[in-house]
Parts: structure tokens; C-alpha cells; sequence
């Protein structure tokens, strides 16, 4: 680096601190590093990973011991079209915490984590199943005008950049205004998102689809999008999410 680009570099980190101190911004109570997405020890410790035992489809983790594949009452009763989803993390207080700021309040100094923890668990599976592009879950355009950005849509370009796949952002597109599912049951969320999704102008050719968005509950957002690609032309699609909800999919 050039000492002009080092001195850059060194005002765009004082600067950065000034707009948010080294502190933890879900605490405040813990000192936090940009590398670390301002956020703690303490508050990182409690945002744990996804493990065994979980769903072989949608990924849901399960308490206890479970030997061999099993699948959830959820999926059993879905018709799923993608080949598996899966959650890097578990939907701990302090992660949905730290992904509706992300995703409402466009808290994008959280990037370095989240694209940290998709690397450290989602990489070399995504690499094992043989994917050839990423597809972000697409927001309406009504949606993205009021967030001003999409959060799967930057998760998906950061993903990009690890695992070296292509984001294809004009494959499919929402073509529905729907309700926030956060406080909707399954059944509404299955209602709320039933035909949301349909093919855009992009061709998938036979593409191996790696479907990418923030959060996983149910599995209605991911599944009518995944639908969704497999009308563009994918040949499978499966899905990787920052978070998986945690609780029983049927609330």
C-alpha cells in the first residue's frame, strides 16, 4: 500500500470511529472492533452456530440426540422446492438483534461479521454441492425504495467474493407488495407469500442455484422463490440464510 493509500486508510478508521465508537452497539456496556462488526466479546459468544442434530431439509436444529438423517413435521408437510436450506447461525436474541439492525436501520458496519460467519460455515458446502451462481431472494421495488437497500442482496455479493460464484441479481423478481412475516403464523406466512416471486429476464440455464437471504423460519419466502428459479431454468436450487429462527416453524 502506498503511503498516501495507508494515510487514507488511516483517516477513513478515525473517521469510522468517531460515527461509532469501539464499543459494542447491541451492549454498550463491552468495548467492540470494526472487524468484529462493533460487536463484543460477550455478545458474540452468544451467537452461536448451527449444529447437529437439524433437519436435513430446512436445517432446523433440534435439542438432544438424534442419530441419522431425519426430517421436521414442517417439511414433511411442504411441498419444498428446494434441495435443502440451511442457517449459519442460530436465531439467538443478540443475532436477531444484530440482523433486524442490518436489515431496518442498514447498520452495514455489521458486513465484516455476517460476511465472516457465512464464510467460516457456508463456503465449503456450497463449493461441496457444486453451485454455479448465487441469487439473492429479490425485494419489490416498493420495499427497496423504503430500506434503501436489499439485505440479501449485500450478504449475496460478500458471499461472492469467498466462494468466487457470480451473483445474478435479474433472474427472478418479486411482483408482490407482501406483509412482514416476522408476527404472522405459518399458515399466514405460506398465504402472505404464495405466488410473491416469478421469473425475470435472466435465463438460469441449467445453473445450479444457491438462493441466498437473512433469515430462515418457515421456509414460505425461500420455497416460492426457489420455485420461482426453478421456472427461470435452474436445475436445483438450495438455500443458505445468516440466521435460522429458532422455535417451532408452525408458529
Amino acid at each position: 500500500m502506498s503511503g498516501v493509500a495507508t494515510a487514507l486508510s488511516g483517516l477513513a478508521k478515525r473517521g469510522l470511529a468517531l460515527v461509532y465508537p469501539e464499543v459494542c452497539q447491541l451492549c454498550r456496556d463491552e468495548s467492540a472492533q470494526p472487524a468484529d462488526g462493533y460487536v463484543g466479546t460477550d455478545c458474540l459468544e452468544k451467537m452461536k452456530p448451527i449444529e447437529a442434530p437439524f433437519c436435513r431439509r430446512c436445517g432446523q436444529p433440534f435439542e438432544g440426540e438424534i442419530t441419522g438423517e431425519f426430517e421436521c413435521t414442517n417439511c414433511r408437510e411442504m411441498k419444498l422446492r428446494f434441495e435443502f436450506a440451511r442457517g449459519v447461525m442460530r436465531g439467538s436474541a443478540e443475532m436477531m438483534d444484530a440482523v433486524h439492525r442490518f436489515k431496518y436501520q442498514q447498520a452495514l458496519w455489521l458486513e465484516p461479521l455476517f460476511r465472516r460467519l457465512f464464510a467460516e460455515m457456508a463456503v465449503e458446502q456450497i463449493r461441496s454441492w457444486r453451485g454455479d451462481c448465487l441469487v439473492p431472494v429479490p425485494l419489490h421495488p416498493v420495499r427497496f425504495r423504503e430500506r434503501g437497500f436489499n439485505q440479501a442482496e449485500t450478504l449475496c455479493r460478500n458471499l461472492s467474493r469467498d466462494t468466487g460464484l457470480i451473483v445474478l441479481t435479474r433472474a427472478v423478481k418479486r411482483i408482490r407488495v407482501t406483509r412482514t412475516q416476522a408476527l404472522l403464523s405459518r399458515g399466514e406466512r405460506l398465504a402472505n407469500m404464495r405466488g410473491a416471486f416469478a421469473p425475470a429476464k435472466m435465463n438460469l440455464n441449467d445453473k445450479r442455484v444457491v438462493l441466498v437471504d437473512d433469515v430462515l423460519t418457515t421456509g414460505a419466502t425461500t420455497n416460492e422463490c426457489a420455485s420461482a428459479c426453478l421456472e427461470a431454468g435452474a436445475a436445483a436450487v438450495c438455500v443458505w440464510t445468516l440466521a435460522r429462527a429458532l422455535g417451532s416453524p408452525s408458529n
